[in-house]
């Protein structure tokens, strides 16, 4: 294994080792949270690149957001020679994730009892549709668990279920993922072997929700869908218009109430007897939030945030677009947008790991690879002459790439 450039050789996993197998977004954000730690995290890629770099539309930005800080390796996985190069490469990675269809990976002579033979210290993190049970082998894709699991329900209003705007549970997964990988490391520091890590779309996605089914639980019924709780437990839990644009308010606690009614001011709620306690104002909604609407409706969105955080002290924010976030003031400082390159004419500021370290984030080494950038590099590295590495590219199982990766 080649060391670390000085620029890394502090991070957490500085010195370890990834073979990254993902697709889509559930593997290589696995793959993104141990290459922004540190770690030398290597794309896998067929020849040409991984389908994710020509989708368009909302898959657009995948391959860029999720691939910074990775180098590229492009190999025939279907070839017996280029199989024979991943057994290889397993024998001196650290961590090997994968995020394919259930049997593939065992099909192709690399699954996790091949792998483990190959090398005992190996972490294996593959990341499914479900985790042992009698779905364990149906297909899978982030909106049917959101929709299997209830999570879907609960966003929509009543009878229109509703995916989230985001693949929060490709996400959720990858980012459990990350999680069992690093605590299979920190045991194999203590016996020296490695683990199979599992991580599930479905499992994710029901441990999101939860909360709901507890609360299910002790109320003895079902929960309605968000949309439909009108304010729930708070008595203003709310999207507002406002003059210029909608704003959300939140005030959940009788101190919230009283620094709130003073902030507007609005004494004629503070003083009505109908709503002096908590349980009286949520109760009362529909006359607390026709006032508030009537008031918000004819001031700036400035000035309500504006008392609402020094006055108030409550919670508030904008409604924003995520492209609204680019010039979003505390995401621009200290580090947290990095800008990605994300094709030869764009770069753009994306989010950097929601961490600090040591009051530090954690940022950018690498900008995404170009398909096969590093494949001669990694094969040099495990050994291969360059007449081994020419006769493979010649006979297909190998792209050696046109564009070598740039560094941040």
């Amino acid at each position: 294994m080649s060391a670390a450039p000085a620029s890394e050789a502090a991070l957490p996993l500085a010195g370890i080792r990834v073979l990254d197998f993902g697709h889509t977004v559930m593997g290589p954000s696995c793959g993104l949270v141990l290459a922004d730690l540190g770690a030398d995290v290597i794309r896998v890629e067929p020849p040409g690149g991984d389908r994710t770099r020509r989708l368009w539309n909302f898959a657009a930005g995948f391959f860029g957001y999720f691939n910074r800080n990775k180098r590229s390796i492009c190999i025939d996985l279907k070839h017996p020679e280029g199989r024979e190069l991943i057994r290889r490469l397993i024998t001196k990675a650290d961590v090997l994730v994968e995020n394919f269809a259930p049997g593939v990976m065992d099909r192709l002579g690399i699954g996790w009892e091949d792998a483990h033979t190959l090398n005992p210290r190996l972490i294996y993190c593959a990341l499914k549709g479900y985790l042992s049970g009698p779905y364990e082998n149906l297909p899978a894709l982030d909106e049917v668990v959101q929709m299997q699991a209830g999570l879907a329900y609960m966003t929509g209003p009543p009878g229109r279920p509703l995916r989230a705007g985001a693949s929060v549970i490709d996400l959720f997964g990858g980012v459990f993922g990350a999680v069992g990988i690093l605590a299979a490391l920190r045991e194999r520091d203590q016996t020296g072997k490695g683990k199979l890590v599992r991580s599930s779309l479905f499992e994710s996605t029901a441990f999101l929700v939860g909360q709901h089914m507890a609360a299910s639980a002790l109320l003895g019924e079902p929960l309605p869908p968000m949309p439909a709780r009108d304010g729930g437990a708070w008595c203003v839990y709310d999207v507002f218009q406002t003059a210029d644009g909608p704003v959300f308010i939140a005030v959940t606690s009788d101190a919230h109430w009283e620094r709130f009614c003073a902030a507007f001011p609005i004494d004629d709620l503070r003083d009505d007897p109908a709503l002096a306690t908590h349980d009286d104002r949520v109760k009362n909604r529909p006359k607390i939030i026709k006032r508030l609407t009537e008031l918000f409706a004819t001031m700036p969105s400035a000035e309500i945030l504006r008392r609402c955080h020094q006055e108030a002290l409550i919670p508030a924010a904008p409604v924003s677009r995520p492209d609204q976030l680019f010039d979003d003031p505390h995401l621009n400082t200290a580090g947290g947008l990095i800008e990605v390159a994300l094709s030869e004419k764009v770069r753009a500021k994306l989010p950097a790991l929601p961490l600090e370290l040591d009051g530090k984030r954690l940022g950018l080494r690498m900008q995404p690879p170009a398909a096969g950038a590093d494949t001669r590099a990694v094969l040099t590295e495990a050994g291969l002459s360059e007449a081994e590495i020419a006769r493979l590219a010649d006979a297909g199982v190998i792209d050696l790439g046109t564009t070598q990766q740039t560094t941040a």
